[in-house]
């Protein structure tokens, strides 16, 4: 019995130093409190147990956060969808539609538009070009960006925009007055005083505006203009002011005639050119241009038919001269 004692015992401690460490729990009979009836259930004992780390983060997340996080997720997505398709500008305008569409059964459509100071503009043009139609509501409209848009047309250089609630707009604008017509590369613009292109010279209520012509021209006409009409004689003989290599003036006059300015003392100059006219009527004779940007001369070109009468005129008086020395 000894002999089997022992190898008993020696096997129980070769299997206890070769076993994981086990953790018991006890588990006691509902039908028996008899200690010696006490059942022990062994786990192995583990530190790197993933399911106690994931039981205690759901314990710690509110509830409803998998819902929103998937709402959110879907979300996200379609909006990706939209922007990635191109349709990002037609959800926005369906959405500004909708909430117009309630606004305006509520009470706020838009019944009555006044608009002032209008000249050139219709104001259907006013309108679209402040983004306001029959869809828009007075509630949702904003009028700083109706009023930005306004001011970003041409013809507008001032704009006011008033919501009257529940249904009145009022619009008040300064508009930019057509001042001359341009000239550049062959086409034409009509321009304001400070050189603003307003539209392209398509209608005939612009015909009688002054014509410049020239790069820089624009800019630099309502300056030179204000000069030349302190001389009326000149000013009304005169179809277009030609500026030269963004520096000086020419004069193209009604008959044709050319007048080349000098880049300064132009005043003295035009002052000259009305002396002269008036005491030897320069300006009706047959030339083609005057110029007088030499300010001690002024050079005087024919036209060919003019040159041709001259020269036939100096030949025809040397050939009477030499008869008259024959004689």
């Amino acid at each position: 019995m000894d002999g089997g004692g022992r190898l008993s015992r020696s096997v129980r401690q070769t299997q206890s130093r070769s076993a994981p460490t086990r953790k018991a729990a006890p588990v006691t009979s509902r039908s028996s409190s008899n200690p010696s009836t006490r059942r022990y259930v062994f786990e192995p004992e583990r530190e790197d147990n993933p399911n106690g780390f994931f039981a205690k983060l759901e314990r710690r997340l509110p509830r409803g956060l998998g819902v929103a996080a998937t709402v959110a997720l879907l979300i996200g997505a379609g909006t990706l969808g939209v922007i990635k398709g191109g349709h990002g500008d037609n959800v926005v305008s369906a959405f500004q539609d909708t909430r117009n569409a309630l606004a305006n059964a509520v009470g706020f459509r838009i019944t009555s538009v006044a608009i002032s100071g209008r000249k050139q503009l219709t104001q259907d043009e006013v309108l679209a070009v402040g983004g306001v139609n029959g869809r828009s509501s007075l509630l949702f409209l904003d009028a700083a960006s109706v009023r930005d848009r306004l001011k970003g047309d041409p013809w507008i250089a001032d704009a006011t925009v008033q919501k009257l609630y529940p249904g009145h707009l009022q619009i008040d604008l300064v508009e930019r007055k057509p001042y001359a017509l341009w000239q550049l590369d062959g086409r034409l613009s009509v321009i304001a005083e400070d050189g603003t292109v307003l539209e392209p010279y398509v209608a005939n209520r612009f015909s009688l505006l002054p014509l410049v012509v020239g790069k820089g021209a624009e800019t630099r006409a309502h300056a030179f203009l204000d000069v030349l009409a302190n001389y009326p004689n000149i000013r009304n003989q005169t179809r277009a002011v030609i500026l030269v290599g963004e520096r000086r003036w020419n004069l193209r006059l009604t008959n044709g005639l050319d007048v080349r300015l000098p880049e300064e003392g132009v005043e003295t100059a035009l002052a000259t050119l009305i002396k002269l006219d008036g005491e030897e009527q320069l300006l009706s004779r047959d030339i083609t241009s005057v110029d007088m940007r030499l300010p001690d001369r002024l050079i005087v070109r024919l036209s060919e038919d003019a040159a041709k009468a001259r020269a036939d005129a100096l030949a025809a008086a040397s050939k009477q001269k030499r008869k008259a020395g024959d004689a």
